[in-house]
């Protein structure tokens, strides 16, 4: 169990590098990965699942200690990121499919892996975890209603079937994993010692998936696709870092803001373009290059700043 438990936190560490993997080896032997498609929406359900096992009420203790900071962060997630989209999609023309993928994922809730990017940066861990946590329960809500807001001039958006799909995907896991806690508390805290290598080795497939699939669209669009995606996360570190500084947070706060804005839960926007947009394939194609490149910039940018504290 203990090298179990060791090896997952390797490869926890090491996301970013089986990311890149994964993607690779979706692009050049795209056959061996064409099986992930139809279970990606499976896949993004055991990582939430995971999120359930862990999750707890000292999580959202946050809220009462720091409602400003709580309230700038969740705002910042669902306004910024999809709103740097529809900016990039409008001045660099993007195809229609392209556009509606960017402000997918940008429209998504926080993922978990800036909880640990947040930690390597010297941030506010429990704002981060907290962060995570309300803006993915808030996610049914408010990615359908943002992601139609900002996307449907480029493609037909049904956000009531969007809102039951999120449900399905993301709450209806969560709650089976608080429940599972509650009940068998200590086989499933045995158990979280092995999410980091489960959540790893899903989301891995799924973008190896996505590649596989999407394969012509990125030979066609792909510099395009990562210039936008690379932008797009940036602005993200950028702006929710302004935003924060601007109402005067405190130092490891604008850092865990930054990092929670321009870091996006992408294995949902995957799930999403797969379930909704399935004849448009390209759709998914920013948030699996999304998964790659933000995992490489967020420990860039959490180095960067462990440095300059130590410093």
């Amino acid at each position: 169990m203990k090298t179990l438990q060791q090896f997952s936190r390797f490869v926890g560490k090491t996301f970013a590098l089986w990311a890149a993997i994964f993607a690779c080896l979706g692009f050049f032997a795209p056959n061996a990965f064409l099986w992930v498609t139809p279970i990606i929406i499976y896949l993004l359900g055991i990582i939430m699942f995971g999120m359930g096992l862990t999750l707890q009420p000292s999580d959202f203790k946050i809220i009462a200690t720091h409602p400003k900071a709580v309230i700038i962060g969740i705002v910042a997630q669902f306004m910024i990121m999809p709103g740097i989209a529809f900016v990039l999609a409008k001045v660099f023309a993007l195809p229609a499919e392209i556009a509606a993928g960017l402000i997918l994922v940008g429209s998504c809730p926080g993922g978990t892996s800036s909880n640990v990017m947040t930690y390597l940066a010297r941030g506010n861990i429990a704002l981060s975890v907290g962060m995570t946590s309300i803006t993915t329960l808030l996610a049914p809500l408010l990615t359908p209603a943002v992601f139609w807001l900002f996307a449907n001039q480029w493609l037909e958006i049904n956000a009531a079937n969007m809102l039951i799909s999120i449900l399905k995907i993301v709450l209806l896991p969560i709650f089976l994993g608080v429940v599972a806690h509650k009940l068998f508390r200590k086989q499933t805290e045995a158990a979280a010692q092995a999410l980091p290598l489960v959540s790893v080795t899903s989301i891995a497939l799924i973008i190896a998936g996505v590649v596989a699939v999407s394969r012509q669209e990125i030979i066609q669009n792909g510099v395009i696709i990562l210039g936008v995606v690379i932008l797009h996360n940036g602005l993200g570190y950028l702006l929710g870092f302004c935003v924060a500084k601007f109402a005067k947070l405190p130092y490891d706060a604008q850092k865990t803001v930054a990092i929670e804005v321009g870091m996006q839960n992408s294995g949902l926007g995957v799930a999403l373009a797969k379930a909704h947009f399935a004849l448009f394939p390209a759709v998914a194609v920013p948030s699996a290059i999304f998964s790659v490149w933000h995992n490489i910039s967020g420990a860039l940018l959490a180095t960067y700043w462990a440095r300059k504290q130590n410093k």
